[in-house]
């Protein structure tokens, strides 16, 4: 149950405390530092080297978005297409050292709830002065990259320039247009560029999930979830996301200086587990069918299927960054089956800020900032901790909206599949058909891959507990 993607339609008072709750014992932070909000009303951004508010960007993000990382603008050229991705110039804003630089070390990554969601920066410059917002002239980091007629790299170039975005949409908006037929300016190649790239990555034997949103809802007098699968134009708003991180790590690599983001084959024992939960969806995967092959034959709007597209993130595990460095051999990402840089969402993530400050140097044909070579190597660990603490403070929420999802079925009787025993078998893990959830079971002779029966026997929202035994 990725809990970034998992909201309450209508949390009531006893969800909003128990929360809160959790925020109060997992120490999240409250708001930021009268020195930090200083420092924020303060900031003047640096100059930029390019005035590209000639250029009609837009952006694409859910509903309400504020923080907006990303602008885009599609254009075809003799022979393939130019990508034009402008992402928030966070680094025009932070001097290294102060208060906000300090702040957001300490932090990290923004942090998800189901209610709220805690910044990485103050909302006066994440959603304000620094965020690719409509109809305002912004300090951004402009990567234009020229693909060839399949979708593939040719050649890319980075600098600062002054943006200014013409619309804020969102995917339900753009994907209207698209189906209509009326998507305007370079929204029209969005589909085209985005299936070409879903192409390439499937030549490399690679996959990306796009996660199912999974609402929590009031039903029956009692609670629900629900899962909305991803639009089209989510998929292919992404693919954008990727490209543009795939050639900064290149960039980088070719100069022998940066940071990529890792993440290790998939372990053989977790990819029978994975296989154990389709079991337990009634999701049919043979063996000679591959994880990449499944994963692109689920339609996410069959809620079995986007259940386990959810439940599809615990199969690669061990996800990192490394330094990049003349005496390691760079490690690629498994999922994308190629290097990969975190570098297009710097108001959500730390890294972000030091990917883009190290390729506008590289560009710029000058050396890194000093700043940015000492923090280099300070960033693995730094995001490693704040992934931790993200992973803590997610495990409870979600241990949370299990609790209210059974708060009103303790008695009943689910079916379910064994995907997890400890060396007794008296204990373990049940995947759950509906709702769609992993449930710590006890029972005598649990094996893998049981088809069992399996009774609520107790549900305590306050507690974020739930008790399951063998039926």
């Amino acid at each position: 149950m990725p809990l970034r993607q998992l909201r309450f339609t209508a949390p009531d008072a006893v969800v909003e405390a128990g929360l809160g709750l959790i925020r109060e014992e997992r120490q999240i932070p409250e708001g930021f530092s009268p020195e930090v909000m200083a420092e924020v009303e303060a900031a003047e951004p640096r100059p930029t080297e390019r005035d590209a508010t000639d250029i009609p960007f837009v952006t694409i993000d859910p509903p309400g978005s504020r923080d907006l990382d990303q602008a885009l603008h599609l254009s075809r050229r003799s022979g393939g297409y130019t990508v034009r991705y402008a992402i928030a110039d966070v680094g025009a804003f932070v001097r290294p050292g102060r208060a906000i630089d300090t702040e957001a070390w300490d932090r990290g990554q923004t942090l998800y709830a189901p209610d709220v969601r805690t910044p990485l920066y103050p909302e006066e410059l994440s959603e304000g002065r620094a965020s690719l917002l409509p109809d305002r002239d912004r300090p951004a980091i402009l990567w234009e990259i020229d693909l060839d007629e399949r979708g593939d790299i040719e050649v890319g170039r980075v600098e600062r320039a002054m943006v200014r975005s013409r619309i804020q949409l969102t995917y339900g908006e753009v994907q209207g247009q698209v189906d209509s037929g009326t998507a305007s300016g370079s929204l029209r190649l969005l589909p085209e560029i985005g299936r070409l790239r879903k192409l390439l990555e499937r030549e490399r034997g690679a996959v990306s999930l796009n996660i199912p949103e999974q609402l929590v809802v009031k039903r029956d007098g009692g609670w629900g979830l629900v899962f909305r699968a991803p639009l089209p134009v989510e998929t292919w708003n992404a693919q954008l996301s990727l490209l543009t991180g795939i050639f900064a790590a290149r960039m980088m690599l070719d100069a022998g200086v940066g940071i990529l983001r890792t993440l290790p084959v998939a372990d053989p024992d977790r990819l029978e587990r994975l296989r154990r939960i389709a079991a337990g969806l009634e999701i049919a995967w043979p063996g000679s069918v591959s994880y990449p092959e499944l994963i692109r034959s689920l339609d996410p709007r069959i809620p079995a299927h986007a259940a386990f597209q959810a439940e599809a993130t615990s199969l690669f595990s061990g996800a990192g960054y490394q330094m990049i460095t003349d005496a390691e051999e760079p490690l690629p990402h498994a999922a994308l089956a190629t290097v990969y840089a975190h570098a297009t969402a710097p108001l959500r993530r730390l890294v972000d800020r030091y990917a883009g400050e190290t390729c506008l140097a590289i560009a710029g044909g000058g050396d890194v900032p000093d700043s940015v070579v000492e923090a280099l190597p300070l960033l693995p660990e730094t995001m490693a901790r704040s992934a931790t603490r993200a992973g803590q403070y997610e495990a409870e929420c979600v241990n949370l909206v299990e609790a209210v999802l059974m708060s009103t079925r303790v008695g009943e009787i689910f079916p379910g599949v064994v995907v997890e025993t400890d060396e007794k078998r008296s204990r373990g893990e049940v995947q759950l058909g509906d709702p769609a959830i992993l449930s710590v079971v006890e029972g005598e002779g649990l094996d893998l891959g049981d088809q069992v029966l399996v009774r609520v026997e107790g549900a305590s929202v306050a507690d974020r507990s739930v008790r399951f035994q063998i039926a």
